[in-house]
């Protein structure tokens, strides 16, 4: 049995799937999902653009959630998905896509946009003249996609399905789980998901900051380190395999 003990934040379906997962691998775990998905409405925009798919040379899904929801928005227009031209911030996310019969090219090492600008496949993808890109998300988030992609040529339009709250729950609950559960470790997906951390943490911010945050990038590393986390391990990715090898040859904190 591992020594560590885990709070999970993603959204609730993917707490419930990395939860199996982990307690699979004897990994204990608590789960508090602090992103809530609210899809978008299908409007006349949004319909346009899912009728114009085929005329983007790169199609770029950056989440689970805007894979799911932009698969089911084509079924509920009755539209077709391209054959080609598909690619994703992470493994994850591709793999929802390929389950509906895509082939999806998405970086081999890391879970971010930094990773997936570096393939040569969307380089090619986007060095055509007048090449498009359409990227698939949720309302905000990261600009580096557009801008470098913008930066070689391309020209981008976001479709954007979704937005993500911050789940409602009573004061304190975070600092309630984190004792009732004796937990040493906290999970967060996503800067969002971090920030949404120290929101739900409020007065109990030095307490929570100082257990280990596992995280999946870089970014999102120096993003807790700078708001005073004491102890953060950079996964190397998002995926569940990513952070059970980060659980796996890190060491626990003496209980």
């Amino acid at each position: 049995m591992s020594p560590w003990r885990l709070l999970l934040t993603r959204p609730e379906e993917d707490c419930a799937a990395l939860a199996q997962y982990l307690a699979a691998q004897g990994v204990a775990n608590a789960s508090l999902p602090l992103l809530a998905i609210e899809p978008e409405p299908l409007d006349a925009p949004r319909r346009s653009l899912l009728a114009a798919l085929a005329s983007y040379q790169a199609i770029i899904v950056v989440s689970k959630p805007a894979a799911r929801l932009l698969l089911g928005s084509l079924a509920k227009a009755g539209l077709p998905a391209p054959p080609t031209g598909w690619f994703s911030v992470g493994g994850a996310t591709a793999g929802v896509l390929q389950a509906a019969g895509l082939e999806v090219t998405c970086p081999v090492q890391g879970d971010d946009s930094e990773a997936l600008l570096a393939s040569p496949l969307l380089r090619q993808a986007v060095a055509v003249p007048a090449a498009r890109v359409l990227i698939v998300r949720g309302i905000g988030g990261r600009e580096l996609l557009a801008e470098r992609l913008g930066e070689q040529g391309a020209s981008v339009d976001y479709l954007e399905l979704y937005r993500r709250r911050l789940p409602e729950y009573p004061a304190g609950t975070l600092m309630q789980c984190i004792e009732a559960e004796r937990l040493n470790g906290l999970v967060v997906s996503s800067g969002q998901g971090f920030e949404h951390l120290r929101q739900m943490a409020g007065d109990d911010w030095p307490r929570v900051a100082r257990l280990t945050v596992f995280v999946p990038s870089p970014r999102v590393a120096e993003q807790a380190r700078s708001a005073g986390v004491q102890q953060v391990v950079d996964c190397r990715g998002a995926s569940a395999a990513a952070l059970l090898a980060a659980v796996q040859r890190s060491a626990a904190p003496a209980s």
